[in-house]
Order: C-alpha cells, then structure tokens, then sequence
C-alpha cells in the first residue's frame, strides 16, 4: 500500500527512475555502435547488476534471501531468464536497428497484454476500457508503421520489439505471483543473478571480447572520447540498479498503478535523448501515433478492477 503523504517523494523516484531508463538505451546503443554485440552487452549488464544486487540483498535482507521452495526457485528462474534476460535482449537488438523511442512504443504494449491475459485467462473483470485501449493501440502502431524518408523500418528490430513487449508482459504476470510472497529487493536480485547465469551459460566469460572494453567511443555532440568500460558501467550502475531501486522506492509509495503511468514518461524522454544525441527522428504521423500507442497504454493500465502488484514498469530498458 502506498504511504501517507510520501506521494511526491514516490512519483520524483518513478519519474527519475524512468529518464535514466530512457538515456540508457542511447548509451547502449552507442556501446553497440563501437562495437559491442547485443548479447554481449546483455550478458555484462546482467551480470553486474547480480552482484550488485546479490550483494545489497544479504546485506539488507539475508534471510529474506532464502528461497522458500523449489517451486519458487523454477519461477524466479523463469523470472530472470524470460522476463529480465530475454526482455533486455530483445530490446537491445530492437534499438539496434530501428529508432530507440519507436523500439519502446512497441515495448511498452505489454501493459495492454496484461490487462488481455487477465481478462480472458484469469477472467478477472477489467473495465471496458480495455477494448478502447486495444484500439488506441493498433491504430497507433499503425501509424508509426508509416515508413517516410527519415525512418527506416527493419522487419527484425519490428519481431525483436514485439518480442520484448511479450517478454515484458510475462515479467509483470510472473513477478506479481512472486510478490505475494517475497519482497521486492530479493525478488529481484534472485531473478537477476538467474538472468546473468542464462548468458554466461551460452557465453563463457572467458570467451567475452575484453579488448572491446578498451576501445574509445566517441561521443556525439561532445569532444569526449571515453573507453568502452565506462559506458557498460553506466550501462550497470545508472542504467539498471539504481533506475530499478528508484521503481522500487517508487512502488511502496504510490502504488504499481501509478507508477507504471508515471513510468510512460521513458519513451517519450528516449526519444528526446535519441534525437538530440543521435539524431533520430519520426515522421510528424508517427509521432502522432506513438501519442495514440502512449494514451491507449494508459487506457489498459487503468482497466484492470483488481489491485495490481507488477513488479516494475520497466525493464529493457534498459
């Protein structure tokens, strides 16, 4: 339940939380630029937050730590494995090839699909606003479909988006199993330390191109020309651990409703970022639709007559 009168302190951490998401997937996608694969990328990012994470988590809560059954191991591991490991790659490799605000639009339909699964899954009542926010949806994705002259489309980043927008969906369903049960810092250094040994089973780190972290990456709209390092640990610290401790700050305060309407500012500031620093940009109809995506997202948010305890609003972000 959200405190009395830490509203405001509950919404700065939501909306803090999201602009650092949101300049995330411009720092990343220069990481990739200069070099970096996606599923490397991933892999580093997941395994620094685990650490940092595991390591908070004995610390302020060791015996919380403690998983309570086999069966909650299974889920924590689908946890991390589809809703935090997948969800970052796909949306890595979304941002990678389309605009990063456009990738985050598609992503952040997963709201939508929430609200769809809770009322012909677990046939709960939504209000019939749902349905106005279906449409909202489709007719905003199609107009961001509209390829003009600045904008280019790729058929994988559009599978890779969609991709992350289901693996985001089964993040919040799963999560909000988990945390009837289990508080939220623990929930997500377990899902995070399962996510990081996802990648370092498929990658072997002493198979990660370490010289890549050495290499300068130049900076666009700056004379700086800082090593690969410093952006992954940005990438980390800024643009994953603390982003989320803030959500989590956030959720005790206002609630996961309110902080996943709050969390709709990251698409619309990763456009900003990506525009001023990489100079991406939409046609005047699809910035027209990704409004029609962001209202119709809000419409879903607010459907669902049952208390909501979602996780986090973000993820991929990245």
């Amino acid at each position: 339940m959200p405190r009395p009168g830490s509203s405001a302190l509950g919404a700065l951490a939501i909306v803090t939380g999201a602009l650092l998401f949101a300049v995330n997937g411009t720092v990343s996608k220069l990481a990739m630029g200069a070099g970096l694969s996606p599923t490397r990328l991933v892999e580093a990012r997941c395994l620094g937050s685990a650490v940092i994470l595991v390591v908070a988590a004995l610390v302020v809560a060791p015996r919380a730590l403690r998983p309570t059954s086999r069966r909650e191991v299974a889920v924590l591991a689908l946890l991390g494995v589809v809703g935090l490991a997948l969800v970052q790659w796909f949306y890595l490799v979304a941002i990678s090839r389309l605009p990063v605000g456009l990738a985050l639009l598609i992503e952040y339909t997963a709201p939508l699909m929430v609200a769809l699964w809770a009322r012909f899954v677990f046939r709960e009542q939504v209000l019939t606003r749902v349905w106005w926010a279906l449409a909202a949806c489709l007719v905003g994705l199609a107009l961001v479909a509209q390829v003009g002259d600045e904008v280019t489309l790729d058929a994988i980043g559009l599978v890779a988006a969609v991709g992350a927008a289901v693996a985001l969906a089964m993040y919040y369903l799963l999560g909000d199993r988990l945390l009837t049960t289990r508080d939220p810092l623990t929930t997500q250094a377990w899902s995070m330390a399962f996510a990081a040994l996802f990648w370092v089973v498929l990658q072997p780190l002493w198979t990660f191109p370490t010289s890549t972290l050495g290499a300068d990456v130049p900076l666009p709209v700056t004379d700086l020309h800082p090593p690969m390092w410093v952006l992954v640990a940005w990438i980390v610290v800024l643009g994953t651990v603390v982003p989320y401790v803030l959500f989590l700050v956030g959720i005790q305060r206002v609630g996961a409703a309110r902080a996943g309407l709050l969390g709709m500012v990251e698409p619309v500031a990763a456009s900003a970022t990506a525009w001023l620093v990489l100079g991406e940009s939409m046609t005047p109809v699809q910035l027209v639709g990704g409004s029609v995506v962001v209202a119709g997202v809000v419409l879903a948010e607010t459907s669902r007559r049952a208390p909501e305890h979602a996780l986090l609003p973000d993820t991929a972000a990245p």
